[in-house]
């Protein structure tokens, strides 16, 4: 609701058609993507304790849950982007980020995450899953489905870390260049009024970075190296990393396997 009165706001607002309400519509419509994607099981494990999910729904909730946050994470790239150009030439903001450039942004970062992603439920659908599967979490990421399968599943890791490197690892490393900048050029700025002016303008952003990046390192690092961790440290983590799109319920899923699955 929240990020839908954004959207509406921003939309019907003819002065709020501007690069910094444009890019927090696209944050806003990637987060809306993230919780439309997770609310499903998670209601249907709150209202109806329905814990089964089969494998193709497993397979698009995967995909568009990955698809939205790596758009998310370009998205938080672009806005800091957007920050820096605000604050290191604002006589020429408007005139560097207009409206084509800006949909030409949102374009390219929505094309990347769809080519990114394509390959992904092809090659989880070729592996064979043997009978039923407790899954992590109250919905199925990528890093999740990869555990339970008989077959070897060293093209499905290679090409989930080549993702993660491309996009979050990438996008992580860009924005803390950006913010060296900004600071760097705030530092440059002799007043101390104009000095905060300028930081107060990138603080709402670094907030949304925190709260993005912090619980989604969190939980890969998890995943990673503390496998045998007791489950609910898994579960709580994973809620706490989508705590801003919807309140969810700690509890697992079973995946039923497909048709097409062997084993």
């Amino acid at each position: 609701m929240g990020n839908s009165l954004i959207l509406t706001v921003i939309k019907k607002n003819i002065s709020l058609h501007q690069p910094m309400y444009l890019f927090l519509a696209m944050l806003a419509f990637a987060e809306l993507g993230v919780s439309a994607s997770t609310l499903p099981t998670v209601l249907g494990i709150f209202l109806f304790s329905a814990k089964k999910i089969c494998f193709e729904a497993c397979l698009l909730q995967m995909f568009s849950i990955h698809l939205f946050s790596i758009m998310e994470s370009g998205v938080l790239l672009a806005m800091s982007v957007d920050r820096f150009v605000a604050i290191y030439n604002p006589l020429r903001y408007t005139a560097l980020l207009t409206l084509p450039c800006i949909a030409g942004t949102g374009a390219t970062l929505g094309l990347k995450s769809v080519m990114l992603m394509f390959p992904l439920p092809f090659l989880l659908k070729r592996l064979p899953f043997c009978g039923h599967i407790t899954l992590s979490h109250s919905y199925c990421l990528h890093s999740d489905l990869i555990q339970p399968p008989c077959g070897a599943t060293r093209p499905n890791s290679i090409l989930g870390l080549c993702i993660i490197t491309s996009t979050f690892g990438l996008d992580s490393w860009l924005l803390t260049v950006s913010y060296v900048l900004i600071l760097y050029t705030v530092l440059g700025i002799t007043s101390g009024e104009g000095q905060w002016k300028a930081l107060n303008t990138c603080v709402s952003h670094i907030c949304a970075v925190l709260v993005y990046y912090v619980p989604m390192i969190s939980v890969a690092l998890v995943h990673r190296f503390l496998k045998h961790t007791a489950p609910f440290v898994h579960l709580l983590l994973a809620n706490v990393y989508f705590w801003c799109h919807l309140c969810s319920t700690p509890s697992s899923i079973v995946l039923r396997p497909s048709r097409f699955a062997r084993g």
